[in-house]
């Protein structure tokens, strides 16, 4: 039962702060880290067109599910998947949905957080002079920095996670409106600059355009029906989807705000952030001939590369990896938001012991394991992963693909009519949304499932 549910709730001030609230939720590391590594490992254009694709198929539609959930009943991620219907009480089985999504928030935060680390001690460390691309590097050179600073310095990467985490504190001991609202009136701006500043050296740098059309122009012959169902699956991290945020946020969202309309901004936000990363990282890397396909140390190891042929390159990496601390930061408070009004709500808790709860128990029990995976625990293996690869398949191939799962059915099963009203659009629109929620939706998430699982 809920303690705290309806003590002094706040609500955003204005439709345009909960627009960059939640655009800072989804941009993230989903847009500036994992969208660009991921777009090169498979095939940059074709990528991008059924990224684009997908967020009509899925994103969006998606979005407005959780909307409605949120603010439906204006409580936490768990008590919003209660209530009643047409007078008659929901099951409290359908609840499970919401602590689902917690613990695939704390999944998440378990190695997002210390992702953040590793974006601070390179700052650090190009402020420093650690990093010097003062002059040209090679991928030995940043791949033994990596693993002396980054895998083999646990301390250190503690280190700058706690002040990571210690950032979040800060915004989020202030609440909704002096905390969450005013600090992305800050970030959210710095983050666009920062963006500018990057696009505008990478597509003035001489042969950019064989990147752009790398980029941008899709190679027909790498789009199939596996590429497809794997970007459907993407969406799901690049909107923050499963993970309690969007119900979350909604929920302190007012009840005359037009639905349809912030969905929709949210999902062309986070596309056109995701398309802008790539403008800041692949024309650099034809440029300076370095391979677009190298994963996950895309950003880490190949990205330094570049910069160190650049003019002013020490300068334009500082930039670059603010900006994705910047994107990191706006998206990791909202992740904590969720953990934290659950706590505060379903307990006696203020919300400065929620907060302190939620941040000291993560760190402990997450971000501290995901660092330690990479060296003194490297010889702890869950499913053949390490700590840190086992905490991000859980939560993004398990449990947010479950939640958001649950949480369509909920609408076109539960809800039904209630869904209808409380999305409060148009007729046409609402029945085809909803229609479209019911029985096509599911069946595109259980594809995902069975092939982020069992193909």
């Amino acid at each position: 039962m809920s303690v705290n549910t309806k003590k002094a709730r706040q609500s955003w001030s204005s439709q345009l702060t909960y627009i960059l609230t939640v655009a800072g939720a989804t941009v993230g590391f989903g847009a500036t880290w994992r969208f660009p590594y991921l777009v090169g490992e498979n095939g940059g254009g074709a990528y991008v067109l059924l990224f684009c694709i997908a967020m009509i198929v899925i994103g969006i539609p998606m979005i407005l599910v959780e909307n409605v959930i949120g603010r439906r009943m204006q409580v936490n991620s768990i008590d919003a998947f209660g209530g009643e219907v047409n007078g008659k009480k929901i099951a409290g089985a359908w609840k499970i949905l919401g602590y689902m999504g917690l613990l695939g928030s704390f999944g998440i935060l378990a190695y997002y957080m210390v992702l953040g680390g590793w974006v601070l001690t390179y700052i650090g460390s190009l402020i420093s002079g650690g990093l010097d691309l003062s002059e040209h590097v090679t991928i030995e050179t940043t791949s033994a920095f990596f693993n002396d600073n980054i895998k083999n310095s646990p301390v250190t990467v503690l280190i700058y996670t706690a002040l990571f985490v210690a950032a979040n504190y800060v915004i989020l001991i202030k609440g909704i409106k002096d905390g969450i609202e005013r600090s992305v009136k800050i970030l959210m701006p710095l983050l666009f600059i920062c963006l500018i500043i990057m696009i505008i050296r990478n597509i003035t740098l001489p042969g950019a355009m064989e990147g752009i059309k790398f980029y941008l122009v899709p190679d027909f012959s790498k789009i199939t029906k596996e590429l497809f169902v794997f970007v459907l699956g993407q969406v799901f991290f690049a909107l923050s989807l499963g993970f309690g945020v969007l119900i979350t946020l909604s929920s302190y969202l007012s009840k005359q705000e037009k639905l349809v309309r912030t969905a929709t901004i949210t999902g062309v936000i986070n596309t056109l952030i995701a398309l802008a990363a790539g403008f800041m990282i692949f024309p650099s890397l034809f440029t300076f001939n370095v391979a677009p396909n190298s994963g996950p140390t895309l950003v880490f190891q190949s990205l330094p590369i570049v910069f160190s042929h650049m003019w002013a390159g020490g300068i334009f990496a500082t930039v670059f990896f603010s900006l994705l601390i910047t994107a990191a930061l706006t998206t990791s408070i909202t992740i904590y938001e969720v953990l934290v009004t659950a706590l505060q709500e379903k307990t006696a808790l203020s919300r400065k012991q929620s907060i302190a709860i939620v941040l000291i128990g993560t760190f402990i029990l997450g971000n501290v394991p995901s660092v330690l995976g990479d060296n003194i625990w490297s010889h702890i293996s869950i499913g053949g992963q390490s700590i840190f690869d086992a905490f991000d398949y859980a939560s993004g191939n398990i449990l947010f693909i479950l939640t958001a799962l649950g949480s369509a059915i909920f609408v076109g099963y539960v809800l039904k009519d209630e869904a209808k009203r409380e999305l409060g659009a148009g007729e046409t629109f609402t029945n085809l949304w909803f229609n479209y929620v019911r029985f096509i939706i599911p069946l595109i998430i259980l594809i995902i499932f069975i092939n982020s699982n069992f193909l």
